[in-house]
């Protein structure tokens, strides 16, 4: 086996405390973040993640609407109002994750373009 010849590297001087390593760990895994694309399977994972969010409270509001109807009964439906409500609240969850993760998108192209100029 032969060694090529190259300059020793100076030896890197490890972080004082634990605080200065999560730091530079944080900054490490942020960077990354920040360079990496998104795939197909983050895209599926988001849209799955929105589905979820307003399937749950749909169903949430059709199971008490159907225990309500059960132990209340009346001559109007708890199940069909509470299955709406569920509905309207978690697609209002969702627009409101959306907006979010779309804001903070932009932010970071422009913080990007920012840095390239």
């Amino acid at each position: 086996m032969s060694e090529k010849n190259h300059p020793p590297e100076a030896p890197r001087k490890p972080p004082a405390d634990l605080a200065e390593q999560v730091g530079l760990k944080a900054a490490r895994k942020l960077k990354a973040r920040r360079n990496a694309t998104p795939g197909l399977w983050s895209g599926l994972g988001m849209m799955g993640l929105i589905g979820w969010s307003v399937v749950v409270p749909t169903l949430l509001g059709a199971a008490l609407g159907l225990w309500l109807d059960r132990h209340f009964p009346g001559s109007r439906s708890w199940t069909l109002a509470l299955l709406v409500a569920g509905l309207v609240f978690g697609c209002f969850n969702a627009w409101h994750w959306v907006s979010k993760e779309d804001r903070a998108m932009r932010e970071e192209q422009e913080d990007k373009h920012d840095e390239h100029e």
